[in-house]
């Protein structure tokens, strides 16, 4: 019964992640960036100013609030996870060496997609209890009610809300525990269940410290995970660097032909390279799904765009470095040709590189990519628990329901769990993308605001509080 179903949800989400979310979730991306006159290019120098130029300073954010660095190592914290060990794997051996190219495109619409996520988040978002919070919810429901839609708006918004809970609050960190107490018992023989409860343990420390923990652990861990990971990756890349030439060769040349490079089988056709990059690349970065909006409209920033700018950085580090990095290593290493699968072809990959040791240093990067994820996903669901309960009490309970999900996960073989997520992350992206469409116009008030205010050479400024 269980096996008839997991085969209906596979078709289900082959379908669903294949022609419909390319269609709508590229489609924003290629609108959005004509609309607002290609941002990813115009506005991605104010993202790192404001990120990565500001990590040292001393200026205190506004209670209740995280800086901007922290929302973005948050958001980063959700896009980088076991997808970009594995589902690159995956992409590559099911759609070829031309699947990564596609993938980089995807990245490139889906920097200006996230960029109008995380301007209307900034500009709906709310004050409860002393603290900053908002989301797609928040700017579907208060932007739809703005323009007559009162009713359509709390409908989408509801069902966006269920729907991220159940998909990453819920599921969705149920195979990442999954993942790290499988990856741990591969390559150091840990116990399941152990490993399943000191996961709980300490995501409940983080959980229970509310927004200031979670920032304080993302802006420390992320960065550190992500570099280390990429140098890594760079090692290996350095070892096997005659391979390189050929490895970008077949990249370029399988995106637009149907011959056999690199181990691709013959008869992947570029219809497929695009069908496996494109679909890698939308889940990795999650933009347009609208999970990473929960972090970056709690930013302290002077303008929306800022945040907007900021949050294609993530984009840019998830897909461009760290999916590229998995790319490459898995390619120069001829990893794809191993006739394994997932997570287990990177970590062939590494394994040629470095024998044991690159088998447990991706073990560990594995665990620190998707605990990691964890702290992402549980505070997306938390922040839409809020939007439709607004209770401290459910909070609890929407805690307790998620360590328990942890420890279960890490002990369970989920194959239906997996594309039960697969199918509940797909499924979120249709309210968002709806509102994000309605609402495109308002972004492009914003912008047209910021560029006025800096060419003329104003500190920037935004009224949110006459503006929402």
């Amino acid at each position: 019964m269980l096996n008839n179903l997991t085969d209906i949800i596979k078709q289900a989400n082959n379908f669903l992640w294949g022609l419909p979310l390319m269609i709508l979730l590229v489609g924003f991306g290629l609108v959005s960036t004509i609309y607002l006159r290609f941002p990813q290019f115009t506005k991605i120098s104010y993202g790192f100013k404001e990120s990565f130029g500001k990590i040292f300073s001393k200026k205190d954010n506004k209670e209740g609030s995280m800086s901007s660095f922290q929302a973005l190592a948050t958001a980063v914290a959700a896009q980088v996870g076991t997808g970009n060990i594995g589902g690159v794997a995956g992409a590559i051996v099911s759609g070829g060496p031309g699947a990564i190219f596609w993938m980089w495109i995807t990245a490139i619409f889906g920097m200006s997609t996230i960029s109008v996520e995380a301007i209307l988040a900034q500009k709906y978002r709310e004050v409860r209890d002393g603290q900053y919070i908002g989301g797609p919810a928040f700017y579907i429901s208060k932007g739809l009610k703005a323009r007559g839609l009162e009713k359509f708006g709390k409908v989408l918004a509801g069902t966006f809300s269920v729907l991220i809970i159940l998909a990453l609050g819920f599921i969705g960190n149920m195979v990442q525990s999954n993942s790290i107490s499988t990856a741990l018992e591969e390559a150091f023989n840990a116990p399941l269940l152990v490993t399943g409860i000191i996961l709980a343990i300490f995501a409940s420390f983080i959980f229970i410290g509310g927004m200031k923990r979670i920032g304080n652990f993302a802006e420390l861990v992320v960065p550190i995970m992500a570099l280390i990971y990429i140098i890594g990756s760079i090692v290996v890349l350095v070892k096997f660097r005659a391979h390189i030439p050929e490895v970008f060769a077949a990249i370029f040349e399988a995106a637009f032909s149907a011959k056999a490079v690199l181990g691709a089988g013959v008869g992947i056709s570029v219809k497929t390279a695009i069908r496996y990059g494109v679909a890698r690349g939308l889940f990795s970065n999650e933009a347009g799904m609208g999970s990473t909006p929960n972090s970056h409209a709690v930013a302290d920033v002077d303008h929306p765009v800022i945040q907007g700018s900021v949050a294609m950085v993530g984009v840019l580090i998830d897909t461009l470095l760290v999916c590229s990095a998995t790319s490459l290593v898995i390619l120069a290493t001829g990893a794809n040709n191993s006739g394994k699968e997932g997570v287990m072809i990177t970590m062939d990959a590494f394994n040629k590189a470095f024998g044991d040791i690159g088998t447990k240093f991706l073990a560990i990067a594995l665990c620190f990519f998707a605990f990691t994820t964890i702290i992402g996903w549980y505070y997306f669901g938390e922040s839409n628990t809020k939007y439709l309960f607004n209770s401290k009490i459910a909070v609890r309970i929407y805690q307790v329901i998620v360590l328990s999900f942890i420890i279960m996960g890490s002990v369970q073989k989920i194959d239906f769990v997996w594309e039960l997520t697969d199918l509940f992350n797909g499924l979120m992206v249709i309210p968002n993308i709806i509102g994000l469409f309605i609402l495109l116009k308002e972004a492009k008030i914003i912008y047209d605001d910021f560029e006025k205010q800096a060419k003329l050479g104003n500190k920037l400024s935004y009224n949110y509080e006459h503006k929402n």
